[in-house]
């Protein structure tokens, strides 16, 4: 080595070794405890919850050294897919816990690094399992796997009740959904204890593929309750259908991916049965129902009584309200309003509508005299809650809102016969 190399080499060394201001001479690991090996640190590191088997993943993870001059410099907790598990090492560093959650049935693993009263390095590894959750919270995503209409919402029915907000954000930060193409900003809202609605600030888009998962699998939910595995849903949505019903002008405007298809004369509900206003999702589609008046508490005599067969009926509410074929009535469709709260039109009418729309198509009815139609206990309602009043309904408030890419009423999704009877006609 040339007398110039060696110079640079010395100065290179003498650089490095003055702001450790720890007495060092030499670029070599003489003298420099930094430079040495770790030692394995098993004698002096303690761990808490963990020590001797699976861990309560309700209880936080402690880990601490013997004060022998000792201390921990750090700690790192992950689990297999490799999250962080956040904590706190103390001022003296002679201990560390974890602040962050552990997950219900993970496998952790712990590192510990250590400086001995010399400044010699320790380091300790530890592997360790969660105890898995005794009930787990599960959660059913609906609808079922297909192809629907822009105006159908996500659903998640969760396996027990979650009435703590606190909780509340813990379940709703972990159900991810997602919309491409095209990307569309959306919130959960909590219907009830059990039953959350998923919509974006306006109707999906056409053509769109929708996932839904939950990452709940193992999160501390609250005391005692953590969540479990669940099947994420795929669903698609179809052109952007809305029939616009004027109770006023007893016309029902068809639209398609924003034009106008077909106008049809309707009739609507009559005074004292008027028919609900706002906007209503297609539920579903019975090319034959019979609706029967008792079912609404028109006693059977009565001048407003009926039995009647219908054909071609589409459902907008649990309740029984429809779209359908009323041949009985078409003298005053376009003129009157005679029903017991249905849209009836005419059989060829009313074919043509029950071949063109689909689930989850959007169905408004506007200038009836008839009550809003309400947001959850009665079919999908949803959009009658403007965007401002559904962010209300998240645990997580603003933050619950997300934008994606590529109170107290029983859940709406349920199929108990007694609330799908034919109601009006």
């Amino acid at each position: 080595m040339s007398h110039n190399s060696r110079r640079r080499n010395a100065l290179r060394c003498s650089l490095l070794v003055a702001p450790l201001a720890v007495g060092l001479t030499a670029c070599g690991g003489g003298g420099n405890p930094l430079a040495a090996a770790p030692y394995d640190a098993a004698a002096k590191v303690a761990f808490g919850s963990a020590a001797g088997g699976k861990a309560d993943p309700s209880k936080p993870l402690q880990v601490s050294i013997k004060d022998d001059g000792s201390r921990i410099t750090d700690v790192t907790a992950t689990d297999a897919a490799g999250r962080y598990v956040r904590g706190e090492l103390s001022a003296d560093g002679l201990s560390w816990h974890s602040t962050g959650a552990l997950a219900a049935g993970a496998h952790y693993t712990v590192r510990v690094s250590t400086e001995d009263s010399d400044g010699r390095p320790g380091r300790k590894v530890l592997g360790f399992d969660t105890t898995p959750a005794d009930a787990g919270l599960h959660v059913a995503f609906g609808p079922d796997a297909g192809t629907y209409g822009v105006g159908e919402p996500i659903t998640a029915e969760l396996s027990v009740p979650v009435k703590d907000r606190a909780a509340r954000a813990a379940v709703e930060g972990n159900l991810k959904v997602t919309s491409s193409p095209q990307a569309a900003a959306g919130s959960w809202y909590w219907v009830d204890d059990r039953t959350l609605h998923y919509r974006p600030s306006t109707y999906w888009p056409a053509h769109a593929t929708i996932n839904v998962s939950s990452t709940l699998n193992g999160v501390r939910v609250q005391d005692g309750l953590y969540g479990g595995a669940d099947k994420s849903l795929t669903v698609h949505t179809g052109d952007r259908v809305e029939a616009l019903t004027d109770a006023g002008t007893h016309e029902m405007t068809f639209k398609r991916n924003g034009k106008v298809v077909r106008t049809l004369p309707v009739t609507t509900g009559k005074p004292g049965f008027s028919t609900r206003n706002g906007i209503k999702v297609v539920l579903g589609k019975e090319s034959f129902v019979r609706m029967q008046s008792e079912s609404i508490g028109i006693a059977a005599g009565s001048s407003d009584s009926y039995d009647l067969p219908v054909y071609w009926a589409t459902r907008v509410t649990w309740s029984g309200e429809y779209v359908h074929a009323a041949p009985w009535s078409e003298g005053s469709q376009g003129y009157a309003n005679v029903s017991h709260g249905c849209t009836g039109m005419s059989t060829e009418n009313a074919h043509w509508f029950f071949d063109n729309v689909r689930e989850g198509d959007i169905v408004q009815v506007v200038n009836s005299l008839g009550d809003m139609m309400t947001p959850f206990d009665n079919g999908f309602g949803d959009w009658n809650l403007n965007w401002s009043q559904w962010k209300k309904g998240s645990a997580l408030g603003d933050a619950g809102q997300s934008a994606t890419s590529g109170g107290g009423a029983e859940s709406v999704n349920s199929t108990d016969p007694a609330r799908l009877r034919p109601e009006t006609v």
